[in-house]
């Protein structure tokens, strides 16, 4: 099934060259969209603070996570084991998780506890860079979507620790 899958996003890859530049794109550069996106919530009001804080946090803990799961877990990337589209040039490390998603939904899932508008927008972005990395060669759908769980899971896990960290602090 995850070779299936991946076999009918990557099968389209190579056919548009604005399409394939368009995942390239967000492939490689959204993560400077998102990045923005906290610079201007800690700029623009003070209880959007709190929520870049979670979110810068969330990051640290994802990339420790990832930096964990690639010293015990290798998953060959898709390209390591048969011929398939590759659009630009990958490092040869474990295909799971992917870091581009992981960050992803793991700053897109902090926003969409306070602005869920944005939040859902950038759920929606996170959705795409995990298709573009299957696009691109990188990865197989369950890489994408492992990473989707795990980086929307700790950020649901440090926006609970934070909330009940707020409330004891109201109590105190």
């Amino acid at each position: 099934m995850d070779l299936k899958i991946f076999r009918a996003i990557n099968l389209l890859s190579g056919r548009s060259l604005l399409l394939d530049k368009f995942m390239i794109l967000i492939s490689n550069r959204i993560r400077y969209v998102y990045i923005a996106i906290m610079l201007i919530m800690w700029f623009k009001k003070r209880n959007y603070k709190k929520m870049t804080i979670e979110a810068v946090i969330t990051i640290l803990i994802t990339l420790i996570i990832h930096f964990l799961i690639k010293i015990f877990y290798f998953k060959p990337r898709p390209f390591l084991k048969r011929r398939v589209g590759i659009l630009i040039p990958s490092k040869k490390d474990s295909s799971f998780p992917s870091k581009h998603t992981l960050f992803a939904f793991a700053v897109s899932t902090t926003i969409f506890y306070y602005k869920r508008t944005l939040g859902t927008i950038m759920s929606v972005l996170s959705l795409l860079t995990g298709v573009s990395r299957i696009w691109i060669g990188h990865h197989y759908p369950s890489d994408i979507a492992g990473s989707a769980i795990l980086g929307s899971f700790i950020s649901m896990l440090i926006h609970k620790i934070s909330s009940l960290m707020k409330k004891t602090n109201e109590v105190s």
